[in-house]
């Protein structure tokens, strides 16, 4: 299993992140996450389609709150293109935490059971066991055309360089 120190920090801390790292320019590997009901839910089920991955370590903390709704006002601003909101937060918290905050454009997923994106990502915090945070965007092709993980893991990610590297794809 290959590690990385020094990539991230938690409050100014150093921390190992776990897992395959991936750039662009690489295939997007598939995953399996879970939706709110326990559907498995895959990379290949938007094959064809703009993907934004947005991941975080958990929806109970404020910074994760902040990038699930900007994720979620700026769905409705792109065309043909597939957001999901990936962390290990259990699929009935987040199905609450949806409700309750009026997320329904980004589709919210767990990693709860294997870490099965975390891992085929490099974007397991080891101390921690949650995901890091960042963005990820893919093309049609599958390809990555974007990958951000935050230094910091209490700010937020840059939105607008994400955005914009998804309204460049055709």
């Amino acid at each position: 299993m290959k590690k990385r120190t020094g990539i991230i920090t938690i409050g100014g801390e150093p921390k190992t992140l776990v897992g395959k790292p991936i750039k662009v320019g690489d295939k997007a590997p598939d995953f399996t996450v879970w939706d709110k009901d326990l559907n498995p839910v895959t990379l290949k089920d938007v094959a064809g389609k703009k993907v934004i991955l947005t991941f975080s370590p958990s929806i109970d903390t404020s910074v994760c709150e902040l990038q699930a709704k900007r994720f979620n006002q700026e769905a409705a601003k792109l065309d043909d293109v597939v957001i999901y909101m990936i962390t290990r937060d259990l699929p009935f918290a987040q199905g609450r935490f949806c409700a309750a905050e009026g997320i329904d454009a980004v589709k919210m997923l767990s990693d709860y059971r294997e870490l099965s994106f975390g891992l085929q990502y490099g974007l397991v915090v080891e101390e921690t066991q949650l995901l890091t945070r960042g963005v990820i965007v893919i093309d049609r092709d599958g390809k990555v055309v974007y990958e951000q993980i935050v230094p910091e893991v209490s700010t937020e990610p840059d939105y607008d360089t994400a955005l914009a590297a998804v309204k460049a794809l055709s």
